[in-house]
Order: C-alpha cells, then sequence, then structure tokens
C-alpha cells in the first residue's frame, strides 16, 4: 500500500511518520472493513474517536475517502443515520491494482485468437485515434514553430508530464510519465501507433529515441525542423525594395586608378 496523503496539494501542516502510519491504518480498516463509523475505527484501531475524526477529515480533505449515511437494512431505528467513511476511486488507487495485468492478458488473447500482432497494432492504432481528435485541436491551433509545445501541453493533460525542447536541428518531445508503460514493455505497438499519431498531427516525420516501456527514463521524440509550406511562406514578412541609391559612383573609378597605378614605384 502506498502511503496515503502524499498527493494533497498543500498540506495544512506536515505529516509526521508516526501519523501517516496512523492514516494508513485508518484507510486499511475501512478497505478490509467497508464503510465504518468514527466509533467502530476507534475500536477496530484502540483510538479514541477524537484522533479518528481528526485522520478522517485530513483524509476526506484530500480526497481518500467520503462520508456519507450509513445505509440501513429492515426496519429503521429512530433518529438519522449514522455517518460512515468510505472509500473513494482515489482511495483504492493507493493499494495495489491489477490493471496492467489485466490489460497485458487482454491483448494476448487478442494476439492468440483475433488476428495474432496485426489485430495488436489495429487495436493500438484504435486507441491512440480517440485521444488524436483532442490533440489536433490543440496542435492545428498553433504556429507552426509552436506546435510541438502544443502536443506537449496537450499530453500532459492526458498524464504524460510531457514537454517540448529546442534540439541542435529540431525540436524534442519528452514524455516524463507513460500511464501505459507496463503494457507497452511488452507490446511496443502502443509506442508504435503513438509515434505514428505524432508524425501526421505534426505534419513530419519523427523518430522516437527513447521510450520508458524500454526501460529509459524519458519518452523522447525527435522532430525535425521543416521546411515553411508555400502558403506559409507567402505570409512570411518580406523585406521592401531597397530605393535606388543616388550616391556618385566612384568606386569603379578609383579601383581603375589603383589598378593603373598598381606596381610602380613612388616617384
Amino acid at each position: 500500500m502506498k502511503n496515503v496523503g502524499e498527493a494533497s496539494a498543500a498540506p495544512a501542516e506536515e505529516i509526521t511518520t508516526g501519523e501517516r502510519s496512523t492514516r494508513n491504518r485508518v484507510v486499511r480498516s475501512v478497505l478490509d472493513h467497508g464503510p465504518s463509523t468514527v466509533a467502530e475505527l476507534a475500536q477496530r484501531l484502540g483510538l479514541t474517536q477524537a484522533a479518528v475524526r481528526r485522520h478522517l477529515d485530513a483524509l476526506v480533505a484530500d480526497g481518500t475517502v467520503a462520508p456519507r449515511e450509513q445505509r440501513v437494512y429492515g426496519a429503521r431505528t429512530r433518529g438519522r443515520p449514522a455517518k460512515v467513511f468510505a472509500l473513494t476511486d482515489c482511495g483504492r488507487d493507493a493499494f495495489d491494482q491489477s490493471y496492467d495485468a489485466l490489460a497485458v492478458d487482454a491483448l494476448r488473447w487478442i494476439e492468440q485468437n483475433a488476428g495474432g500482432e496485426a489485430a495488436v497494432a489495429a487495436f493500438a492504432r484504435d486507441r491512440i485515434e480517440s485521444q488524436a481528435e483532442r490533440y489536433r485541436e490543440a496542435v492545428e491551433a498553433a504556429p507552426p514553430q509552436e506546435r510541438a509545445a502544443a502536443l506537449a501541453k496537450a499530453l500532459t493533460e492526458d498524464g504524460y508530464a510531457a514537454t517540448a525542447r529546442k534540439a541542435p536541428v529540431g525540436q524534442q518531445l519528452c514524455q516524463h510519465h507513460c500511464p501505459v508503460a507496463h503494457v507497452a514493455g511488452e507490446y511496443p505497438q502502443l509506442c508504435e501507433a503513438e509515434t505514428e499519431v505524432f508524425s501526421r498531427l505534426l505534419g513530419t516525420h519523427v523518430q522516437r529515441l527513447a521510450t520508458i516501456a524500454h526501460g529509459d527514463g524519458v519518452c523522447t521524440t525527435y522532430i525535425p525542423h521543416t521546411a515553411p509550406t508555400a502558403a506559409e511562406d507567402e505570409a512570411a514578412p518580406r523585406a521592401a525594395p531597397s530605393a535606388p541609391s543616388t550616391a556618385p559612383r566612384t568606386t569603379s573609378r578609383i579601383a581603375s586608378a589603383s589598378a593603373s597605378t598598381a606596381g610602380r614605384n613612388p616617384a
């Protein structure tokens, strides 16, 4: 289990190791026993109800648990139902998941039963195409020299933590995180389809230099500089024609005089 509460944008106070450990125990107890009241948590963990409430307040603030009314089965008693605290999707993400294994198993089934590697490649292309529509809008709205940066920003919004930077003869698109790295390590068709989409979006051949899936620290794509299109060249500002010179043309006469006296000894 990961430490909960670490992703808070601006924690109100520094969390000590002991507090984090207790907070993890609270979350684990909710996972193991389901939605729980303050009294139930206090009894299971050997804490005071005040201490449990303090930890729950912090967990609610960072989105790990959420309060709700306790479901009552059978006849209701008088009074309002007790409030219970349940894990959110974010809270469940703090525990080990098997999504990567599930995705690999699904792709393996496609490969073995639905057309081999070509079927996997078709799935990879279809998957990235749904994302590409959003990226295309961002890229096409940017000037040509800023399209790599626009693509990086769109990728970042999808969790890729991407940046664009200048290279000696082009640019590099760097993705510092890959949500599907473990799956792509076994099925590189995911990376290949992504590279094809980048090439189409940017209107030039691109080259994948490194990938997280293959053990590199960053997914790096090289984007060469491209020559401006005819429309872009037409729209580019042009220098105004220079006015004809009115200065007397003495250069040629001086040059002729110099040539006629060259090699003579001074008088």
